[in-house]
């Protein structure tokens, strides 16, 4: 029988490594993403509750008219009735922030897969690793490296929400007609001028898409990274599954549920308007 591999035991060194020699740069990051938290909360919860809704149910009508505003207002008055606004403002600047960061992080990524396909071949079982590895397992290194709060959920749901973004940036832009290329090669246009003035716009719809995705398991992190101190709605369908409380854990779950369908709705209404311009 053959011995059984170390495997553990080179992760545990790994991580002891990583965290004794960068810990100044986990502190520069943890001190960046907590700034970023801090301050959209900040700005979700300094307006009252009902001019925010009145600003979103605005938005809503501005990308999809009176059903889509109705329904923003219902679903947001709603979270407000039940004594969720605070969480759900908490969970929202959490779900922002895994976004902005894995969006900074996916589109230049997904650009350079698309014009290599070296690096795509490096990063797509990169990829493959960090879509199928369980969520639970991103929070030990997490809470290792940020420790307990809102940081290491952070941390953990960019991991496992950037691949869509990457790989549907990598298709897009791909999917750009080759004549298309060649013509704007053929005009003499520069590296830069070809990326940005034709392989982008053409390849928004699936850039858009990802970014979808991404929010959307963004999101569906909230409640995993409550387990590690980050606060918001997750906190208390967490706590209503600890103390077996159905209806709480109901009610918790539906303001999430309000919120997943408008950042949805949002981004895709986003994408229609920039279909028809």
């Amino acid at each position: 029988m053959m011995p059984k591999l170390p495997l553990d035991e080179w992760v545990e060194t790994g991580v002891d490594w990583l965290g004794s020699n960068l810990s100044f740069f986990f502190e520069l990051v943890s001190s960046a993403i907590e700034g970023i938290v801090n301050g959209l909360s900040a700005a979700f919860h300094f307006p009252p509750s009902l001019v925010l809704i009145l600003l979103i149910a605005a938005l809503a009508y501005y990308l999809g008219k009176w059903p889509f505003a109705l329904f923003a207002a219902a679903g947001l008055l709603l979270i407000d009735n039940l004594g969720f606004w605070s969480h759900t403002m908490d969970t929202l600047a959490l779900v922002l922030t895994s976004a902005l960061i894995s969006i900074l992080i996916g589109i230049p990524v997904g650009v350079w897969c698309a014009q290599s396909d070296r690096m795509r071949n490096i990063f797509t079982p990169m990829l493959d690793f960090m879509q199928t590895m369980p969520a639970f397992v991103y929070l030990i290194p997490a809470v290792t490296f940020f420790g307990l709060g809102v940081v290491p959920g952070v941390i953990a749901s960019v991991i496992f929400a950037v691949p869509p973004t990457i790989r549907l940036t990598n298709l897009g832009i791909r999917q750009v007609a080759e004549d298309l290329v060649e013509a704007a090669d053929a005009f003499g246009s520069t590296p830069g001028q070809k990326l940005f003035k034709l392989q982008f716009p053409l390849a928004m719809p699936s850039i858009m898409a990802g970014v979808n995705q991404t929010i959307m398991l963004a999101l569906s992190m909230v409640v995993i990274a409550s387990m590690i101190g980050a606060q918001g709605i997750g906190a208390d369908v967490y706590r209503a599954v600890t103390q077996i409380k159905t209806g709480q854990g109901f009610e918790a779950g539906l303001a999430i549920v309000v919120l997943a369908i408008l950042l949805d709705r949002i981004t895709q209404h986003i994408m229609k308007k920039k279909r028809s311009v």
